[in-house]
């Protein structure tokens, strides 16, 4: 037996496989890689199955500790190892597919190409034909999204004109009732694709006998029974065969069940993972449904770190950039306007704001045939795991070895005359033993040098390892925690810090306006509209209407009004409404020429909006101190505009007061534009920034979102344990540092100094040596950027911590990535952050993270 390195789980390394794009993709925006530090220390150059990290290990390592196992039963030793060589083939597939959907999209554009040159009025499209009760086919519809054909787009009328055949409304979207949806289901199929089947008990059955050790026992047991039947009769006779053959049923058998077990543990978590939860339209209201339950018609807003869930044509976009990456292999960036509209299943939004029409879903996708094509669960190695192969491999080689001098001394005895029966007699004579009682002995002898291996060589040990982790993977997914990572399991127990979000975290992100500010004037209470200037209201109303990525349902019935969107623009929302807010008329009076999406970066968000009168209105709206800082005046309650350079020292005093009662504080302000001075052009306008300077001042509002009960016994369970809490959050600092104090994780006023309490402009300045440094010292962290999480999970872990880190923004992803584990939120999370994380917080709360 020599040390294998063609197991049946595939020992040859993809050099395009996942772990490499991994790999790539922990590339940070800074210039930063995730494995600069690491790659060197992940693995001792003598001892292959010394990994201290498997999570961002490149595959040469992993094949190293592979090839230098020594394994008997490789089908059993790497069951739930990552399988390399069906990493290739995914890949391999990935890229048949692609290629195929490429040619015939060159190929169209070619002969679309030639038609124009002949200037003929033939289009390349089909006639449209009826599909069932619509006035198009599936397969015009599957044909268009595919090959991206924007003339048969035309053909229908644009997306307009698509919808209306559809019987979708762009602004509302489908109806949504059962006899729409599954006419719809019917004439067009499901968001589902064919999964591979899960192996059956008797597969796995197969597989567990298939052990080279359990065939030599099976054998040894077969031939033991028939020598001894014959030797000693059948009442006596059985006895050694027997038992040898019901150990090795057993083993096979338990072997078997685990398995199988296991593999339903997977397939399941597997299922939860897909099982992607998304907003959609339907009947004018924004309502939650799961991927599974998208049909063709559908209305879908898209922002940034969502999936794009199918094949669809873009409605409207802002800044609408998507990551094309997983379908085409390039890591290109493609921005999508009505000049390319299609959106294809399974891409990312990278930036920016937008609606899309579904066209096709299901195996009618690109993404979908590719979900049909390859298996998902290829499994994973942890680092036990690993040390745990060596320690078999040692244990193995040892036991080989024993094994092989116990059956040469063994037979060496016995044809040397050397052994006794139990009368006393010699058992062995030359010319006088028969040949079948030989025979008879060296195979009893053969079975102890067998038996010796199988016991030895701990084939199961690394298995038993993964099966514990799987049950901790299911006891904890009752703890509302979805593991994504198996290793996750084996090294949040070693975990020194965590370094957490506040908003949603530590804190219900159940938001409303308690406070309000009007020029220099506080509401009380802050929805009281009386004090009001008309034209103060209306600023107040329009900026909050049009300047929002959130939605109000009215019912016509004149039930309850529905109000969608995140947490914050829910709040703002909400107020606006108290207020004496017409939604509808608002946006249907006004409209939208250009958005600036929300950014963490910048910490606010804006809109340009074309008034009845052909005027324009610039709307801002984010964290307070900054808008105040780009504002030269304010509106006051009686709508005139004053200098607020007096003043200034007002309104911050109000921010800081509203801070300090742990309010998060959103500044609303706009200012006139010229409507000539903004490019006409879409592809001009898409380049055009807003302007964001000598801003007036309309608004400034304290919104509370109280601390989630528990947090604060999480918090002290976690100090007692020895692990350090951080908050990280892009907050105002005083009102991080008031839900810091509220949770326990500032024990007092006089522990609220920097380094302690710092702002993440003021880290990022540091030099790599002092980050380290004051890394050791941050508890809190205001107006944090997704790079400064970044900076400060490097800097902690350089430092020889075991950092968690939480995080539920797009702009998360690289800092999930680099950490030790990293835990993404299951409802605010978007997509990105989510397959960027170890664990998923099903209910995003900091104490399920303790957990």
């Amino acid at each position: 037996m020599t040390t294998t390195d063609t197991t049946s789980r595939g020992s040859t390394s993809s050099s395009n496989g996942l772990l490499t794009v991994t790999i790539a993709s922990s590339t940070h925006p800074n210039g930063l890689s995730a494995n600069d530090d690491d790659d060197d220390l992940l693995v001792d150059p003598d001892d292959p199955f010394n990994i201290t990290q498997t999570k961002n290990a490149p595959p040469q390592t992993l094949k190293r500790w592979r090839q230098a196992a020594f394994v008997l039963n490789a089908s059993r030793r790497f069951r739930y190892t990552l399988d390399l060589k069906k990493e290739e083939e995914k890949e391999q597939k990935k890229s048949m597919i692609r290629a195929h959907a490429l040619v015939i999209r060159a190929a169209l554009l070619f002969r679309l190409a030639g038609e124009r040159q002949l200037v003929t009025r033939s289009t390349s499209v089909a006639p449209t034909t009826p599909g069932g009760d619509y006035a198009v086919g599936l397969e015009q519809l599957v044909s268009m999204s595919k090959n991206q054909n924007i003339s048969a787009l035309q053909q229908y009328g644009g997306v307009k004109g698509l919808s209306d055949i559809l019987k979708s409304d762009l602004d509302k979207g489908i109806s949504g009732d059962d006899v729409d949806l599954s006419t719809r289901k019917n004439a067009f199929g499901t968001n589902t694709y064919p999964r591979k089947k899960g192996r059956s008990l008797w597969r796995f059955l197969w597989e567990a006998w298939q052990d080279l050790t359990l065939i030599i026992l099976i054998i040894a047991a077969a031939v033991s029974l028939v020598l001894g039947i014959k030797t000693e009769g059948l009442e006596e006779g059985w006895y050694d065969g027997g038992s040898i053959a019901f150990a090795v049923l057993l083993v096979i058998v338990v072997t078997a069940v685990s398995d199988y077990r296991q593999s339903l543990q997977f397939q399941n978590l597997n299922a939860e993972k897909q099982n992607i939860q998304l907003e959609a339209i339907r009947g004018g209201r924004t309502i939650k449904i799961s991927i599974f339950e998208i049909v063709v018609g559908d209305v879908l807003p898209l922002k940034i770190g969502d999936q794009v869930p199918a094949d669809g044509v873009l409605i409207t976009g802002h800044s609408l950039a998507i990551d094309e990456s997983s379908m085409t292999g390039e890591s290109k960036i493609v921005h999508k306007d009505q000049k390319a509209p299609f959106l294809m299943s399974g891409c990312k939004v990278a930036d920016g704001v937008g609606s899309m029409l579904v066209t096709s879903v299901g195996i009618n996708t690109e993404w979908g045939l590719l979900m049909a094509t390859i298996s998902e669960d290829t499994g994973e190695e942890t680092p036990l795991q690993v040390r745990l192969n060596g320690v078999a491999t040692f244990i193995g080689i040892v036991g080989l070895t024993v094994a092989a001098a116990v059956l040469v001394v063994l037979l060496g005895r016995y044809f040397s005359g050397n052994t006794k029966d139990l009368d006393g007699k010699v058992q062995f004579v030359a010319g006088v033993t028969s040949i079948s009682d030989a025979v008879d002995a060296s195979i009893k002898i053969f079975t102890i040098a067998v038996t010796i291996v199988v016991v030895a060589v701990p084939e199961g040990l690394p298995l038993a390892v993964t099966l514990t982790l799987a049950y901790s993977m299911r006891k904890m997914m009752a703890d509302k925690a979805l593991v994504r990572r198996l290793s996750a399991c084996e090294t949040m127990g070693s975990a020194t810090t965590i370094c957490s979000d506040k908003t949603g975290t530590l804190t219900l992100n159940q938001m409303t306006v308690v406070e309000a500010y009007v020029g220099r004037k506080k509401l009380d209470p802050p929805d009281d509209s009386s004090k009001l200037h008309s034209e103060v209201l209306s600023l107040i109303n329009e900026g909050i209407a049009q300047n929002t990525t959130g939605n109000i349902f009215v019912p016509k019935d004149g039930g309850e009004v529905e109000v969608s969107g995140s947490p914050t623009e829910k709040a703002i929302l909400s107020w606006a409404l108290k207020l004496g807010m017409n939604f509808e008329l608002i946006r249907s009076s006004t409209k939208i020429i250009h958005v600036f999406p929300f950014n963490s970066e910048k910490k606010r968000g804006g809109v340009a909006v074309k008034l009845p009168d052909s005027g324009v209105h610039i709307h801002w709206k984010g964290a307070a101190e900054i808008v105040l800082g780009t504002c030269t005046q304010y509106l006051d309650s009686d709508g005139h505009r004053q200098s607020i350079e007096e003043e200034k020292a007002f309104f911050k005093k109000a921010i800081d007061d509203m801070a300090a009662q742990s309010l998060r504080c959103v500044a609303i302000a706009y200012r006139s534009y010229e409507l000539d001075k903004i490019p006409s052009k879409e592809e001009d306008l898409d380049k055009w920034t807003l302007p964001e300077h000598e801003l007036v001042l309309v608004a400034i509002v304290g919104i509370k979102d109280p601390c989630r009960p528990g947090v604060k016994e999480a918090v002290r369970l976690c100090t007692e344990a020895g692990v350090k809490v951080r908050m990280v959050t892009g907050d105002n600092p005083q009102t991080a540092k008031a839900i810091a104090l509220e949770c326990g994780i500032l024990v007092s006023t006089e522990d609220a100094v920097e380094p302690n309490v710092i702002e993440g402009k003021t880290f990022r300045q540091f030099s790599e040596k002092e980050r380290e440094e004051v890394a050791k010292k941050i508890t809190v962290m205001g107006r944090s950027s997704p790079n400064d999480k970044l900076l400060l999970v490097q800097a902690l872990r350089k430092g020889g911590e075991v950092v968690a880190v939480t995080g539920d923004g797009t702009n998360d992803a690289p800092a999930l990535h680099e950490a030790d584990i990293g835990l993404s939120m299951g409802i605010q999370g978007t997509e990105v952050a989510k397959e960027s994380s170890d664990i998923i917080i099903l209910d995003d709360n900091f104490a399920s993270v303790v957990k």
